[in-house]
C-alpha cells in the first residue's frame, strides 16, 4: 500500500472528504485496523436500505460498537446524512469515536453536515502525488492518466483506459443521477465534456451556458455541484480588493488529469509532448500538487492567478501568511530561457515583498532578473521550506 501524505489523528473522531476513488476507504482501514473497528459501509446495499429505511436497526449496532469503546467507520455518509444525528449524539453522550467519510458535501449540507463541528476533526484526501507515488512516479504517466489510486494499481494503458471510463459514467449514475442532484442528466452530462474542455481556463458562464443549452445560472450550479462533489477546484482571481475580485470571474481546474483526458475523449491517445495539450495538463498537475502539498502539511495558504486586461497571465499566486507571497509561472519546456520569464518579472512587480519563480522540467536552475528558475520538484519543495 502506497504511505498517504494526509495523516487522519486517531485521537479524536475524524471526518474524511474526498473524491471517489482516492482511497478514502482503504486508507481509514489502514489506520483502524488494529482497533477492530464496526465498519459501515453506505455503498453496499444492505446498509443502504438499513439506514433509509431501518434506521435503528444500523443504530443500534452503532451504539453497541461505541458502548464497548470500538471504533466506527462510517463510508459514504452522504448516502445517509442522518446517520450524523446518531454520531453527534453518541460522541456527545458516550465518548464515542468515529471516523466518517464522504465525497458529497452538498448532500451532507442538505441532510445536516455541520453538526459535528467542533466533535471530529476534518481532513480531505486528493488523487495521489508525486510524493506519495515516490519511486514509481512518473510525469508523463501521471498527465495522462491522472492520479486515482486504481490507475496505479495497474501498468496495463488499456486498464487504465477502462477504468477511467467507467469512473466518469459511475459518477455521473451515482452522484448525479441517483442523488437527484440535478434534474435532467443529459445537460449536465454535455455540460462536464464543454467543462473539461475549458478547464485551467477563464469561466465564461455565456459561452458554456449556450453550447450546453442551459441557463447562465444553471451553469454556475453545475461548477458548484463539480467543487460540492470535490471533482474540481475553483481559482479565485487576485485583487487586493475584495470588491474588485469579486466582479471577476474564477479559472475551475478539474481534480485530475486522466478524467480530464477521458470526458475530451482522449484517453485512448497517446500524450505528445510539446503540445499546447500537453502544457495544460502539466500546468493542471503542478497546481494541484502545491495545493494538495499545502492541504497535507496543513498550511493555510490562499491561491489565485493574475490576468491583465492586455491578456498577460501569471498562472498562481501564494499568499502564505508569515512567508513571502509566491508568484508562480508554470513552464512545460525541458529548457528555460530568459523570455519565458518576461511576464512573471513584469506582472511581479506589483505585488509588493515577494518571490517570482518559473516552473519547469528544465533540470538546471536559472537565475533571470528578480525571477528564480527552478525544475518543479526542486521548487515545490522550495515553496514549503520555513
Amino acid at each position: 500500500m502506497l504511505s498517504r501524505l494526509c495523516k487522519p489523528l486517531i485521537a479524536n473522531s475524524f471526518l474524511l472528504f474526498g473524491a471517489r476513488g482516492t482511497g478514502k476507504s482503504t486508507l481509514v482501514k489502514s489506520l483502524l485496523a488494529p482497533l477492530n473497528p464496526l465498519i459501515v459501509n453506505l455503498l453496499e446495499s444492505t446498509h443502504i436500505e438499513s439506514a433509509l429505511f431501518a434506521l435503528p436497526e444500523l443504530e443500534a449496532r452503532i451504539e453497541a460498537a461505541a458502548q464497548t469503546g470500538r471504533w466506527v467507520f462510517i463510508d459514504e455518509v452522504q448516502k445517509a446524512p442522518r446517520l450524523l444525528d446518531v454520531a453527534q449524539r453518541l460522541i456527545d453522550e458516550k465518548g464515542a469515536r468515529f471516523a466518517i467519510s464522504g465525497s458529497s458535501a452538498r448532500k451532507l449540507r442538505r441532510g445536516g453536515g455541520n453538526l459535528l463541528a467542533g466533535r471530529a476533526y476534518s481532513f480531505q484526501l486528493f488523487p495521489l502525488t508525486s510524493v506519495e507515488l515516490a519511486g514509481i512516479f512518473d510525469l508523463d504517466t501521471h498527465l495522462a492518466f491522472g492520479g486515482l489510486p486504481t490507475v496505479w494499481n495497474s501498468t496495463d494503458p488499456r486498464e487504465r483506459t477502462l477504468y477511467l471510463r467507467s469512473y466518469v459514467t459511475t459518477y455521473l449514475k451515482e452522484e448525479i443521477s441517483e442523488e437527484q442532484i440535478v434534474r435532467k442528466i443529459e445537460p449536465f452530462s454535455r455540460f462536464l465534456q464543454v467543462a473539461a474542455q475549458s478547464s485551467g481556463t477563464i469561466i465564461n458562464y455565456s459561452k458554456i451556458a449556450r453550447d450546453v443549452g442551459v441557463s447562465d445560472q444553471t451553469v454556475k450550479t453545475y461548477f458548484q455541484i463539480l467543487e460540492d462533489t470535490l471533482l474540481g477546484t475553483v481559482l479565485p482571481p487576485y485583487r487586493r480588493s475584495i470588491r474588485k475580485a469579486q466582479g471577476q470571474s474564477p479559472k475551475f481546474y478539474f481534480f485530475d488529469t486522466g478524467v480530464i483526458r477521458t470526458l475530451n475523449r482522449q484517453i485512448d491517445r497517446p500524450l505528445t509532448d510539446e503540445t499546447y495539450n500537453y502544457g495544460a495538463l502539466f500546468e493542471h498537475f503542478i497546481i494541484h500538487e502545491i495545493m494538495r502539498r499545502a492541504n497535507y502539511a496543513e498550511r493555510d495558504w490562499a491561491f489565485s492567478f493574475i490576468r491583465t486586461a492586455d491578456d498577460q497571465e501569471l498562472d498562481l499566486v501564494i499568499d502564505r501568511p508569515g512567508m513571502k507571497t509566491l508568484v508562480v509561472e508554470i513552464k512545460s519546456t525541458k529548457l528555460i530561457r530568459a523570455e519565458h520569464t518576461e511576464v512573471a518579472a513584469r506582472l511581479g512587480k506589483d505585488i509588493p515583498d515577494c518571490e517570482i519563480v518559473v516552473l519547469s522540467r528544465d533540470t538546471e536552475p536559472k537565475q533571470y532578473g528578480p525571477v528564480r528558475c527552478m525544475n518543479w520538484q526542486e521548487g515545490i519543495a522550495h515553496m514549503f521550506q520555513g
